[in-house]
């Protein structure tokens, strides 16, 4: 009998891309935080010991981008010569211009209900009830994997380490009763020096087989460790780095479906990142109420309107409601003006923090205490069931 199996990857915030990502949410940090009407959308490359900054940005705000730039660098771990990115001399080219006024011109509006979309597209959320976070469980597994050995690293267990790690695991779900792991994969970054075989032994023992128990799960696992044999050169040093190119990472794992816009770097009007979040809420609620085992909800918007142009729903045979009632609960119970979703979700205040979701995923996080994670629309949503 041929296996049912599914698979998903992570990254730890020492891969390029996440180093990029996390530059661009804390410059965005930086900018909410001194001018709540501050727009954003900056893009972030790294190559070696260079790191260029792009996109536009119109705010009040007052960004020291050299600051931001190496304290992030210093927070991951990029703080010696030999990982070729240093955060002591890297090389800081700043290409930032401010944002266009044709696009500004359809998102401000006199009420905040009536703020239009900062762009068109269409944007996905999605939830199952396969995992406590309502999260798909490959992607929760790669996740945690990373998150817990990069901790390990930054509290000096995991001797030897370097910031740069990726993941992988498969989920075998050929016996809906008995869900096993079928293979979990790690590919961790290492000083030159480093006793391997230990090194191997406490991937293993110490970070696959505990987060794996975690989850209640089986530990007899098939598995990989750095398969290629060697892994020092790392980081922008061994890789580019650019924001955004890690979505099925940021998102789902590849269970849902990406209307192919990134999260980092933009500010709330940009409905790619708080559309995003709010099709998300909307998912997790209506699974959380009982309404479906499984669902994706799409949303479509168009630059400078308020209104989504289309919102739809599958839920892939698990519902236990029509599709009709189901789009009268979304309907009647949320909100998906991208003004109010900046509203309800407090996306513009300063005490939020982008840089913290910017890597691990910016859905069902343990973690943190996310407003679009929030169940506060289940008792709704099943009042409006028994009418």
């Amino acid at each position: 009998m041929e296996k049912i199996l599914f698979t998903s990857e992570s990254v730890a915030e020492g891969h390029p891309d996440k180093v990029c990502d996390k530059i661009a949410d804390s410059i965005l940090d930086c900018a909410i935080k001194q001018d709540s009407e501050s727009r954003v959308a900056c893009e972030v490359f790294a190559t070696k010991n260079t790191i260029v900054i792009g996109g536009e940005i119109t705010s009040k705000a007052t960004i020291d981008f050299e600051k931001i730039v190496k304290d992030v660098l210093k927070d991951i771990g990029y703080d010696r010569q030999e990982l070729g990115t240093d955060y002591h001399n890297v090389n800081i080219i700043n290409l930032v211009n401010k944002q266009s006024l044709d696009i500004s011109m359809g998102i401000k509006k006199d009420k905040l209900e009536n703020q239009g979309a900062g762009d068109q597209g269409i944007m996905f959320g999605y939830a199952s009830n396969e995992s406590e976070g309502y999260m798909p469980l490959a992607i929760s597994i790669s996740h945690k994997l990373v998150r817990v050995a990069t901790n390990l690293r930054k509290l000096g267990y995991f001797k030897g380490a370097r910031p740069d790690m990726k993941s992988q695991v498969t989920i075998d779900y050929t016996d809906k009763n008995n869900i096993r792991v079928d293979t979990v994969l790690m590919s961790c970054s290492h000083d030159e020096d480093v006793d391997l075989e230990k090194f191997k032994q406490y991937i293993h023992d110490e970070i696959m087989v505990k987060v794996v128990k975690s989850f209640n799960l089986n530990t007899d696992f098939k598995y990989y460790i750095n398969p290629t044999g060697k892994f020092v050169t790392c980081g922008p040093n061994g890789d580019t780095g650019l924001t955004g190119r890690k979505i099925i990472v940021d998102t789902y794992g590849g269970s849902a479906n990406h209307g192919g816009g990134s999260f980092s770097g933009k500010d709330p009007t940009k409905v790619d990142r708080s559309g995003a979040y709010m099709a998300r809420y909307i998912a997790k609620n209506l699974v959380a109420a009982g309404v479906c085992d499984r669902i994706q909800v799409q949303i479509a918007y168009g630059i400078g309107i308020a209104e989504p142009l289309s919102i739809g729903i599958s839920t892939y045979h698990t519902s236990h409601y029509s599709d009709e009632k189901i789009l009268e609960i979304i309907r009647k119970v949320f909100d998906a003006r991208p003004g109010m979703i900046i509203k309800n979700f407090r996306l513009t205040n300063p005490s939020f923090k982008y840089s913290s979701i910017s890597n691990y995923g910016h859905f069902g996080r343990p973690d943190l205490d996310l407003p679009w994670e929030k169940l506060d629309k289940v008792e709704e949503i099943k009042k409006i069931l028994k009418q």
